[in-house]
C-alpha cells in the first residue's frame, strides 16, 4: 500500500511495518541521545582517570555499560521507536526491555563504583555518606525496590499513563527515561556491585526473581485474555489500515511481555549467582589468609619463646573443615 493510499484512509503514520525497519528506520529522541552521550563520555573519562592512577578497571564493565546505553538509544531511535505509538506489540517490547535489560546492563557496568574510585577523597566521602543516608536505605529496601520494578507495567497499561505516552511527546520521553531509572533502582541494590546503603543476602534477590516471573505472567495473561483493549480510543482514531487488528496486536504484545520478561530475567539470575560464587571465593580466601597469618604468628612467637611446648605443629593448626567428611571434598583434602 502506497503512502497516498494510506493517507486516503485517514492514516498519517509510517508505512506498514517490516523486519528491516529494525535496522533501516530511524527517528531522533533528543533527550535519550543527549543523556546517553553525556553518560558515555563521563564513564570513559572516569576509566581514563583510573588508568592514569594505575588502577585497572574491568573491560567487561565498560562493555556492559556502553552496551546498555547503545540499547537504550536503539530502543527509542530505531524502528522500535518509529512504531512505538503505532503498534501495541512494539510498545510492549520496548517497555520490558527499557525496564529490565537496559538497567541491568548499566548496573553491571558499576558506574557508581567508578565514580567513587575516580573522585577525590572529599567527594568520595560525600558520595558514600549519601549512600548510607536514610532515604537511600529506604529506596534500596527489597520491598521498595521490587515494587519499583513490578508496579510500573501494571500502572502503565491500566491507567491513563499509557495513552498519554502515545499522544504526548513529553510523556513519551518521560516514559523512555523513567522506566530505565526505575529499573536501575531495582538492579543496583539487588546486584550489589556498586556501593549500597545496606547489603542484603543474595538469596533475597533469587526469591524476588521468582516473584517477578509470576507478575510478568499475570500481566501477560490479563492483556491476552482480559477482553479490554488498552488505549482503544487512541488506536481507533489512529485508523491503522495495515497489520493485525487491535485485539490481535494486544495478544501479541501481552505474549511478548510475558515471554521477554522471563527471558530477560535469566541474565540477571546468572549475574546474581555469579556474584554469589565470587563473594564465596573471596570469603574463603579471606579465611585462609587469616588462618595462615595466625599460624605464622604462632610459629614466630614460639620460635622467640624459650618454651618448646608452645610451638604448634601444622596438624594442630589444620582448619577443622578439612577433616569434616561432609565438607572435605569441596577443598580437595586427602585422608
Amino acid at each position: 500500500m502506497q503512502m497516498s493510499d494510506l493517507a486516503a484512509t485517514g492514516y498519517h503514520g509510517p508505512p506498514p511495518w517490516q523486519w528491516s525497519d529494525l535496522a533501516t528506520s530511524w527517528t531522533a529522541e533528543p533527550v535519550v541521545l543527549t543523556l546517553s552521550a553525556l553518560l558515555a563520555v563521563g564513564y570513559l573519562l572516569g576509566v581514563r582517570r583510573l588508568a592514569r592512577s594505575g588502577t585497572r578497571w574491568q573491560p567487561t564493565r565498560t562493555v556492559s555499560f556502553l552496551g546498555g546505553l547503545l540499547l537504550w538509544v536503539w530502543l527509542t531511535c530505531s524502528g522500535v521507536g518509529v512504531y512505538e505509538r503505532i503498534l501495541f506489540t512494539d510498545r510492549a517490547i520496548q517497555v520490558i526491555l527499557l525496564l529490565m535489560l537496559v538497567p541491568l546492563l548499566l548496573a553491571l557496568g558499576a558506574p557508581v563504583s567508578l565514580l567513587v574510585e575516580a573522585s577525590p577523597p572529599a567527594r568520595r566521602e560525600r558520595i558514600l555518606r549519601a549512600l548510607r543516608s536514610r532515604p537511600s536505605k529506604l529506596l534500596m529496601f527489597p520491598a521498595v525496590s521490587t515494587a519499583l520494578l513490578m508496579a510500573p507495567p501494571w500502572l502503565l497499561f491500566f491507567t491513563p499513563w499509557y495513552e498519554k505516552s502515545l499522544s504526548s511527546g513529553a510523556w513519551n520521553i518521560g516514559l523512555h527515561v523513567s522506566l530505565v531509572l526505575l529499573g536501575l533502582a531495582y538492579f543496583w541494590p539487588r546486584l550489589q556491585i556498586d556501593p549500597v546503603g545496606h547489603e542484603y543476602p543474595h538469596l533475597v534477590g533469587l526469591f524476588i526473581v521468582f516473584a517477578e516471573v509470576i507478575f510478568d505472567a499475570g500481566l501477560g495473561l490479563v492483556l491476552i485474555y482480559g477482553g479490554n483493549i488498552v488505549a482503544d480510543h487512541y488506536y481507533t482514531v489512529l485508523a491503522r489500515p495495515w497489520g493485525p487488528s487491535l485485539a490481535q496486536d494486544q495478544v501479541w504484545g501481552g505474549t511478548c511481555l510475558w515471554v521477554l520478561g522471563d527471558l530477560v530475567g535469566l541474565p540477571f539470575l546468572v549475574a546474581l549467582v555469579r556474584r554469589m560464587i565470587v563473594e564465596g571465593r573471596e570469603e574463603n580466601a579471606a579465611v585462609d589468609a587469616a588462618l595462615d597469618a595466625q599460624y605464622e604468628a604462632a610459629v614466630a612467637a614460639s620460635a622467640a619463646s624459650s618454651v618448646p611446648a608452645a610451638v604448634p605443629d601444622e596438624q594442630s593448626m589444620r582448619p577443622w573443615w578439612l577433616d569434616d567428611p561432609n565438607l572435605r571434598h569441596r577443598y580437595g583434602a586427602g585422608d
